[in-house]
């Protein structure tokens, strides 16, 4: 599904003379077959004149003045690739145009790479006029005015620092089959979807930060880095943090330790933390950077199909303490999500089924076409091979992803500090949470939120809420993707006990997510005990 939703061109390519935008138009028009325009060659062809000559017969008003007509005509009119002059956005009608077009779903790509680089580049062209005399001062003074007017239109930037048109155009093409997520609320943000949006990190860090923190775990050694390089490539220091693996790193120790460190490279309010790795990791990212000095910037870099889903978005971060999980932490928000779907290919397939745990949760509790879509590739999703995914089965994953993003930004955004309705996101969690607790997280989340979906599938059965169906409905779907739907471990007692430490109880008063029918989740209080004891019955040696 490509980023776009209404009229106009696919794709519109914006940056300053010498960054490769009609090379890298031209070159993405012939890969996907579309029509292009250069929007300069099509000035001069309507004027009958070359660029220099109307900067001079006419000078730089009357050209910006037939330049916009020309834009707006094309983002009207043509359905393909366009490439614009170094100066169009700058001049106000014709950015108000491009204003219009981008936020109506259209795509602006700001082509970025090595001033000195893209300063050769344009050298080499006489179609320069406002580069003539002191071209090089000239230009630099020009990129100083026009970047902060690129960087603010465009919804992505690519860098084509010594790089082949082909590659530049490879990277766009990507960025065409994005799928973005917004989340609203006080603090806005984007999750982007697909194959190389770890791109958009320089762009969501900004130029503030000196230093960039990269919290991580050691499973993930191959993408950190290849994160770490980058940072440095774009100018960050970066202070490398390796943190244990999965539940292990949530924990206090493991965040005093990394404040200790902050404070040793002197991080100040203005520097930067990227969380990169699976829930926990992006959990303790953002834990560490709503701490720190009250409060820094942070984007997470989910790797796992769950942090992707489910943890890396909605700024709940924390930690864990021994009396129960997630216990300690904020509400605060990221700067942005990035989820690279080429991570994937590095994770276990064990841990990429655990996440498809939070994807048929978002489809009881919401968006039903989720159940539909699992139905229809089960078989493939319970036999995947993250190393070989083909692309038809990556089509499918990316779109389950957006769709599970879309239900936990649905919830986040009217209700982020988990007050009302966020509580339904924790369908499953109940039980799930105390099963994590009582096998030492030996368990992973995905799974336990499979057996605790069922339970709560259970009790709402015998409380006649849903029918022995929908709740068969539950033990099929999950069980045909490799999830968990029976426990053994732990009395009942001890599970009681656990489930009235749970976050959505409120005093004495136990508190569950159940259903009423599917995509329709209720609020249970207080249900008898003798009913929570018959569920948990239920999903022992079943």
């Amino acid at each position: 599904m490509e980023r776009r939703h209404g009229d106009g061109p696919r794709v519109v390519i914006i940056g300053m003379p010498g960054a490769g935008k009609t090379r890298i138009g031209k070159e993405i028009s012939s890969m996907l077959k579309l029509s292009f325009i250069d929007s300069d060659v099509a000035i001069e062809r309507q004027e009958g004149a070359s660029i220099p000559s109307i900067f001079q017969d006419l000078g730089e008003d009357a050209f910006r003045d037939i330049e916009s007509d020309v834009v707006i005509q094309a983002l009207h009119d043509h359905d393909g690739v366009l490439s614009l002059g170094g100066g169009a956005p700058i001049f106000r009608r014709t950015r108000k145009a491009l204003e219009r077009y981008r936020d109506n779903g259209g795509l602006i790509a700001y082509l970025d790479a090595d001033p000195e680089e893209m300063i050769e580049r344009a050298f080499r062209s006489r179609n320069r006029p406002l580069l003539e005399g002191d071209a090089r001062s000239k230009w630099l003074r020009l990129y100083d005015e026009r970047r902060p007017v690129f960087e603010q239109l465009a919804n992505i930037v690519i860098s084509t620092h010594r790089a082949a048109p082909s590659v530049g155009a490879h990277k766009l093409i990507n960025a065409m089959k994005e799928r973005i997520v917004h989340v609203s609320g006080a603090d806005p943000y984007d999750v982007r979807i697909g194959d190389g949006v770890f791109e958009h990190l320089r762009q969501l860090l900004g130029s503030s930060p000196v230093r960039v923190a990269l919290i991580h775990t050691m499973p993930v050694q191959r993408h950190s880095d290849a994160a770490r390089a980058q940072l440095r490539s774009w100018g960050y220091e970066v202070l490398d943090i390796s943190i244990p693996d999965a539940e292990a790193g949530k924990t206090v120790q493991v965040a005093s330790g990394i404040w200790k460190r902050l404070a040793d490279e002197g991080f100040t309010r203005s520097d930067a933390v990227v969380g990169l790795g699976g829930g926990a990791a992006t959990d303790v990212a953002g834990f560490i950077a709503a701490t720190w000095m009250r409060g820094i910037a942070y984007v997470n870099c989910p790797t796992s199909l769950l942090a992707m889903v489910d943890a890396s978005t909605g700024g709940k971060t924390g930690v864990n303490i021994p009396e129960g999980k997630n216990l300690v932490g904020s509400f605060y928000t990221p700067q942005g999500v990035l989820a690279d779907t080429r991570f994937l290919s590095t994770l276990p397939n064990d841990i990429f089924i655990e996440g498809l745990g939070e994807v048929v949760k978002s489809g009881f509790i919401m968006d039903t076409r989720i159940l539909d879509i699992v139905q229809e590739n089960s078989q493939a999703l319970h036999d995947i091979d993250c190393a070989h995914i083909s692309p038809e089965m990556h089509d499918v994953i990316a779109e389950l992803i957006e769709r599970t993003v879309s239900v936990k930004s649905k919830h986040v955004s009217a209700d982020l500090k988990e007050s009302g309705m966020r509580e339904f996101l924790n369908y499953g969690h109940t039980l799930g949470h105390a099963i994590e607790q009582i096998e030492h997280f030996r368990w992973r989340h995905g799974q336990a939120v499979a057996v605790g979906m069922v339970f709560a599938a259970e009790l709402a059965n015998i409380l006649g809420y849903i029918d022995d169906e929908t709740v068969e409905f539950h033990r099929s779907i999950l069980s045909s993707v490799g999830l968990k739907t029976s426990w053994n471990g732990g009395d009942f007692a001890s599970v009681l006990a656990l489930m009235h430490k749970d976050k959505k109880a409120r005093g004495n008063t136990l508190r569950f997510i159940v259903l009423d029918r599917i995509g329709h989740p209720i609020h249970l209080d207080n249900p008898p005990e003798s009913a929570v004891r018959e569920a948990f019955d239920r999903i022992r040696n079943n």
